[in-house]
């Protein structure tokens, strides 16, 4: 029933392959393997043996320097391996990586490309598995019920069902139309790579079906006023941008331009010849330089609209663009801040580096301006808060959107997931590279420390981890609320004592207590253990005795807790910075804040959790899983702090009243899993917001002291808590707003739907 490839090389460098050490050359010659090396891909490697049709499932293990890469298998029939069927094998440093196979005909050999760019590598594991028919697809209806969106949700009898009636319906065999299914949930899209892919196949496709539907719901078309600042521009790229306006889909604007005592006369030339062809086009030609803030407030003193926006001089717009935010006012009378995605155009006039963004966000804000462009603005908030700052230039709309912020929320700001405004990247430019620009950071620090002061805010503004973003500091209360750490354990006196022992020798916090919740301890070891450490005067050891439930442990832990705030921590989290509580307990000390979370890491220093993103898998997933713990991340965000809508259990503090309020965790239907995500939400729908600082950091040792869900009653349970989710929460775990929906929900990666 079950035939086994062993383990069959290990490659060190690209240039080099060689057998592994228990596979000698005379028996892998033997057994009818072959090994070289391809032209084309000098990567490449290949098996020469018979395999008879049917399913097999493929495990391939590589350990490789180069984030995100990823491997791929060729299957030859016979003919070759030019032009044979190639398998996408998305891959993380480290981890196995499974895959169904299926043979409709003898394959005569498989082909291995272990990654698809140069930098050396390992092959650790390689192991092709024959299935007996039903285990395969009992595997391939589980993966596609949690992973694929088509199916999300459904039983694994329901998706083979569907499945077949499906293929049936195409005129397709059932095989091949589960398979490309099944396939789909492997694409790992990557924004430099399949972007222009996306825009042929996703973008015009929806531009397609949206034609000719637009405005036909609006009651009103507010008069919309676009600020253009000038200053010796490039006429062509000056062109470009004036023209981008023209050709709005959207006719109720008006184009204000402000040149700032250009000394180039080209540029006023320019400017009064798009004058004399367009009168929604008004002019106001400074004598003296003023640079961007003073511009823009000249600009703005011609605007007559509800609404104002703001383009640069070099920047176009999308042609639907006011068409879309004239859809969002419509839906949204309150609206006071519109905002869209935006992308990048090159020098040869491509577009690349698509930001595709969350939803309001106020304390990424804070982090960093990710609403950037297209901003529209109410014209009297913008009056209110004093228009632009002279002394801000560079991060002048940032400055002026912190002004705005004691006006918005969730419910008057309005986010666009659609590419609506094109930056233009240049030599210089800081569309091009963040650091180009140290002023523009240094202003943005400065207006992010007026911000606190206005708000008269127990808080510091400093330069954050990555390029022109910062981080705030909180104040704890001058009498610093005690901390309850609650860390459910069962035996494992070998990841429990290293968690217990950094968090005492590693936490500068001085108030807190640690409540050690023994669920049914045996080992003589954790006992001896539990009885030594319970000698510090800030442990507790309290025994739970009853079967494993989490929330359950958890919740009584909760009623035993003296402090303010409460921890839940796994036992098997070891802090690395030592004001990792410090920093925690303040954001939690915040009035607004719910749950926080912290960013944890593999023991390879590889990113376990960065947040929580609701919908990947069916439920939830975590936000840059494996990614390296030095990477930036998707538009920094592994580097920022940011409101999220859940954060994993494992590290995770919020004010004792809170989870009182909101009945602590579900002990009846989530035992084990999602009930942390569960907690979040229900923090969420109180109207907190849910918060991740990287600025906490520790080690996770996942799953250990529970251990995998490898059995068949730990499977059962497990879909049964994710069906649970489904239902509780329902079309909740598919919009998540901290992410965007042009996302994956697939991958934990960032990468393209």
């Amino acid at each position: 029933m079950v035939n086994l490839i062993k383990s069959l090389f290990r490659v060190d460098l690209v240039s080099r392959l060689e057998p592994v050490a228990d596979i000698e050359p005379a028996e892998a010659a033997a057994e009818g393997y072959c090994w070289r090396s391809l032209s084309e891909n000098p990567l490449f490697a290949v098996c020469r043996r018979g395999f008879l049709p049917g399913w097999y499932m493929l495990e391939l293990q590589l350990t490789y320097d180069n984030a995100g890469a990823d491997a791929s298998l060729v299957v030859d029939t016979g003919d070759g391996f030019n032009g044979a069927e190639r398998i996408s094998l998305p891959l993380r440093t480290g981890r196995v990586v499974k895959r169904l196979l299926y043979f409709p005909q003898r394959v005569s050999a498989l082909g291995l490309a272990p990654m698809e760019a140069s930098g050396p590598f390992s092959v650790d594991h390689f192991r092709l598995v024959r299935l007996v028919p039903w285990f395969a697809r009992d595997r391939l209806a589980r993966r596609l019920s949690s992973m694929h969106p088509g199916f999300r949700g459904l039983g694994k009898p329901e998706v083979l069902d569907r499945l077949k009636r499906e293929a049936k319906d195409r005129g397709q065999g059932w095989h091949r139309f589960a398979l490309d299914r099944y396939g789909e949930t492997f694409v790992r899209r990557k924004h430099d790579r399949d972007y222009r892919l996306w825009i042929d196949k996703v973008e015009r496709r929806r531009l397609a079906s949206a034609s000719g539907t637009e405005g036909n719901s609006r009651e009103r078309a507010p008069l919309i006023s676009i600020l253009l600042p000038t200053h010796n521009s490039d006429i062509a790229q000056l062109r470009a941008c004036i023209d981008s306006v023209l050709a709005q889909d959207y006719g109720h604007w008006q184009l204000c331009v402000a040149d700032d005592a250009s000394t180039d006369p080209e540029v006023r030339d320019c400017l009064h010849s798009y004058q004399a062809r367009d009168p929604r086009i008004r002019m106001l030609l400074r004598e003296e330089n003023g640079h961007i803030a003073v511009a823009s407030n000249s600009a703005l003193e011609l605007a007559q609209g509800e609404f104002v926006t703001f383009l640069d001089h070099d920047d176009t717009l999308a042609p639907y663009a006011l068409d879309r935010v004239c859809d969002a006012i419509a839906g949204n009378p309150q609206a006071l801040l519109i905002y869209s995605d935006e992308d990048k155009i090159d020098e040869a006039g491509e577009r690349f580096d698509p930001h595709f963004k969350p939803g309001w966000n106020p304390d990424l804000l804070l982090s960093q301006n990710y609403i950037c462009h297209l901003a529209v603005l109410s014209t009297a908030l913008v009056r209110e808060v004093g228009t632009f700052r002279p002394g801000t230039e560079g991060s002048q709309d940032h400055d002026l959107l912190l002004r705005c912020l004691p006006y918005l929320e969730a419910g008057n700001v309005v986010h666009i997931p659609e590419i609506l405004y094109h930056w233009r990247a240049t030599c210089g430019s800081t569309a091009q590279d963040g650091t180009n620009k140290n002023y523009a950071a240094e202003a943005g620090l400065r207006a992010l420390g007026d911000h606190l002061q206005r708000s008269w805010m127990d808080a510091t503004a400093e330069p954050g981890l990555a390029p022109n973003s910062y981080r705030v500091r909180w104040a704890l209360p001058s009498s610093e609320p005690l901390v309850s750490l609650l860390v459910p354990t069962r035996d494992g006196y070998d990841i429990l004592k290293p968690c217990v022992d950094a968090i005492l020798s590693k936490t500068d916090y001085p108030n807190f207590e640690l409540l050690i919740l023994d669920n049914q301890s045996r080992c003589t070891r954790t006992l001896h253990y539990l009885q030594e450490i319970s000698a510090d005067s800030r442990v507790s050891v309290h025994r739970w005795d009853h079967p494993f439930n989490y929330s359950s442990i958890n919740n009584f832990g909760a009623k035993l807790a003296r402090g303010e705030i409460l921890g839940l921590i796994n036992n098997d989290i070891e802090p690395i910075n030592s004001d990792w509580l410090r920093e925690m307990a303040g954001q939690a000390c915040r009035p607004e804040i719910g749950c926080v979370g912290a960013k944890l890491y593999y023991p390879n220093d590889t990113t376990q959790h960065g947040g929580v993103i609701l919908g990947i898998g069916g439920v939830a997933g975590h936000a840059h899983k494996y990614f390296h713990r030095s990477e930036y991340g998707y538009f920094c965000r592994l580097h920022l702090v940011q409101n999220l809508s859940a954060v994993t259990g494992a590290c995770l503090l919020l004010r004792k009243e809170v989870f009182d309020a909101v009945g602590g965790l579900d002990e009846e239907n989530l035992a084990v899993a999602f009930n942390d995500v569960d907690l979040c939400l229900k923090v969420r729908e109180a109207g907190y917001r849910n918060l991740w600082t990287p600025y906490a950091e520790l080690y996770h040792h996942e799953s250990v002291s529970r251990g995998a869900d490898n059995t068949m009653a730990k499977r059962k349970r497990a879909q049964r808590e994710a069906e649970y989710m489904r239902r509780r929460w329902g079309d909740l775990l598919d919009n998540d707003p901290a992410y965007n929906p042009n996302l994956t929900l697939v991958h934990e990666d960032f990468s393209l739907a």
